[in-house]
């Protein structure tokens, strides 16, 4: 059974940054996909970023490119979301999400419904 667990987030102001993480664990195929969700107040559940185990490929939403970068420790299946940069409207709380014997595939990588664990979740607010 996939386990994943989430930590990293905290209060900046804006222009700051943080790092999460996310330890994965119970994977049996090498090839997952790996991503972070975030989900503000009010608001529906978004992707951010995926990658694919295994793979050096990581993918973005056009909300975060350019300022996240995804990292994928595959040695010890440790997730990591790097956020630069930070605005307002990325204050959420992320959750880290795992879809297991599959690739990150560009049709599938931003719905919620393709992955079936999910971190607790950490909290990030971005004060302006």
């Amino acid at each position: 059974q996939v386990q994943l667990v989430d930590s990293g987030g905290g209060s900046v102001q804006a222009g700051g940054s943080l790092r999460l993480s996310c330890a994965a664990s119970g994977f049996t195929a090498h090839w997952n996909c790996l991503g972070w969700f975030r989900q503000a107040p009010g608001k529906e559940r978004e992707a951010v970023a995926a990658t694919t185990t295994g793979a050096n490929y990581p993918v973005y939403a056009d909300s975060v490119r350019g300022r996240f970068t995804l990292s994928l420790d595959d040695a010890t299946n440790t997730l990591y979301l790097q956020m630069n940069s930070l605005k307002s409207e990325d204050t959420a709380i992320y959750y880290c999400a795992a879809a297991t014997n599959t690739f990150c595939r560009s049709t599938h990588w931003s719905l919620p419904h393709t992955y079936g664990s999910w971190g607790q979740g950490t909290q990030v607010t971005v004060s302006s």
